[in-house]
């Protein structure tokens, strides 16, 4: 899964009085031996409060979708259907681009500053413990995810389809 969030992007000065321009949007494409099976585009439901924070919303709302795939893949698995893999385990691999967003869904510390978002974002956290699921930097010109976030120019369009259509 490539995440990526972009922090109140739509933030207009001339429309202060309009919060939905303070939202923030993340995009998630959620991959399968280089086939892309879902991708997601979305304003975030509420205003976050930190680049991180939106990050980190995105990271969690992105394995919402990819918790109940990995289950299903487990199941076939379990029931003898061949699923192309080199691994008899399924896991997922999280590519992030905020560094603050990586150490707050790898390091199980509670902080004041997220006590807000502990209890509705912090459900895959019993995956990373177990290594069902792992979370990788990735530099921010390499993030596919970018494009669903935020326009992007035609170079970085072109580069980011290739990598999401498994070309």
């Amino acid at each position: 899964m490539y995440v990526d969030a972009d922090f109140a992007g739509n933030w207009s000065k001339s429309e202060s009085n309009d919060r939905d321009t303070a939202r923030s949007r993340h995009g998630y494409v959620i991959m399968y031996h280089g086939c892309p099976l879902l991708w997601k585009s979305q304003l975030q439901t509420e205003i976050a409060l930190s680049s991180t924070e939106s990050e980190y919303i995105g990271i969690s709302s992105g394995l919402r979708d990819v918790i109940p795939i990995m289950n299903t893949l487990k199941e076939m698995h379990s029931y003898g259907v061949p699923i192309a893999s080199s691994k008899s385990e399924i896991f997922c691999r999280v590519f992030e681009d905020n560094s603050g967003a990586l150490e707050m869904a790898k390091v199980h510390k509670y902080r004041p500053r997220t006590k807000h978002i502990n209890v509705k974002y912090h459900h895959f956290r019993d995956f990373v413990t177990r290594g069902e699921i792992t979370l990788h930097a990735i530099g921010t010109k390499e993030q596919p995810a970018d494009m669903l976030t935020k326009p992007v120019n035609h170079n970085t369009l072109t580069k980011h389809r290739r990598t999401m259509m498994g070309w």
